[in-house]
């Protein structure tokens, strides 16, 4: 469907049995986007809009350039209120908040998608040793819930989210990671020592609550590491890797702050087990793993992506390059951390979730420069 789709259009295809969805921490920049992508469904309606510090206000009021036609109240997040106008839930909320909501709308048979990292662990014990603060301030017992909880990387795990009643989004640092080194840790082509991420990400990627170091007058003319050592997406992303190759994997992980707005760049280090591969080869490995993924875009040997080409889309542009003299592999993966990397990420599970094509809804092209 062409993304110029009017709102107008798009509601006298939907009817009173549309799939009705709840966006709970609209207000943010994950939510917002949300609700943007949602306005070009064809099939899913917003109905339910929550937030904390907004509640009270109208949407129109608050985003007079995101306009909904039929004008909704933001308002705290009550289940019942949620349970009674709402089909799915997408959670864009603070890490630990989640979890305080998703046992009791579950228990209401409404399906969730979850971006937060609550529920991206397979136990409350690895949740806790990663988000040691988040875990001081709750008292959670849904052990089950995180083994339960399916893994929303579709191009991965496809078939389980559209089954799936709990899906926990995986953000913007361990999507990009993960596209670009599955391939070759699934079909055995990498060392699982020594592996090295380096990622840069735009300051959106720290949220809508003003925070010191993304001021413009911190954060601009400069980039700098943070979280050297024991980010907290270091073991999300070795628990997938390891999870694939059947075998314990460490990674070394370090992101940087750029001073743009959106976008996400990373690039990844092994080495390669059998030393007489080379750049083609490997572009092929990802060419046949990702041929029936719409969102990722392989690129030639020796054309490396932008942030830029991945503004406003949910793609992913992916390239490979060889040093022959080392021996390594260098992947290098691009993504919008806003949309691949958060809102149209989780679109695409609601799409599977709904039987739907999962491009429906989610821009393909970017606007450059």
């Amino acid at each position: 469907m062409s993304m110029e789709t009017t709102n107008s259009q798009i509601t006298t295809r939907m009817s009173s049995n549309s799939p009705r969805v709840a966006v709970v921490g609209a207000s943010g920049y994950g939510g917002m986007q949300i609700v943007r992508l949602l306005l070009d469904h064809p099939f899913f309606r917003i109905t339910f809009l929550g937030g904390d510090k907004s509640a009270g206000s109208k949407w129109n009021e608050l985003f007079p350039f995101l306009l909904l036609n039929d004008d909704i109240e933001i308002n705290k997040p009550d289940i019942d209120l949620i349970a009674k106008t709402s089909d799915f839930v997408v959670l864009s909320l603070p890490n630990g908040i989640a979890s305080s909501l998703v046992p009791n709308l579950l228990d209401r048979n409404l399906r969730i998608v979850d971006l937060s990292a609550d529920y991206r662990y397979r136990s409350l014990e690895k949740w806790a040793s990663s988000y040691a603060i988040e875990a001081r301030k709750l008292s959670r017992d849904d052990n089950d819930l995180c083994k339960e909880a399916i893994y929303g990387l579709p191009e991965w795990n496809q078939k389980h989210i559209s089954q799936g009643k709990l899906i926990a989004a995986p953000g913007c640092f361990p999507t990009a990671s993960l596209l670009a080194l599955l391939p070759f840790i699934n079909q055995g082509l990498i060392d699982y020592e020594g592996i090295i991420i380096d990622a840069k990400t735009g300051t959106s990627g720290g949220g809508r609550i003003a925070k010191e170091h993304l001021l413009l007058s911190e954060a601009s003319e400069g980039i700098s590491p943070y979280g050297v050592i024991g980010h907290r997406h270091t073991t999300e992303i070795e628990q997938q890797l390891s999870e694939v190759a059947r075998s314990t994997i460490k990674v070394q992980f370090t992101p940087h702050l750029v001073p743009m707005a959106r976008g996400l760049l990373v690039t990844s280090y092994a080495r390669l087990r059998d030393p007489g591969l080379t750049a083609e080869d490997c572009t092929t490995v990802l060419e046949a793993i990702y041929k029936d993924q719409p969102f990722i875009q392989i690129l030639p040997v020796g054309t490396y992506p932008s942030t830029k080409w991945s503004r406003y889309t949910n793609k992913a542009f992916l390239s490979v390059q060889v040093d022959k003299r080392t021996s390594r592999i260098v992947i290098m993966s691009a993504i919008d951390n806003l949309f691949k990397g958060q809102a149209a990420q989780a679109i695409q599970c609601l799409n599977l979730m709904g039987g739907y094509d999962q491009q429906l809804a989610l821009p393909l092209t970017s606007y450059y420069p």
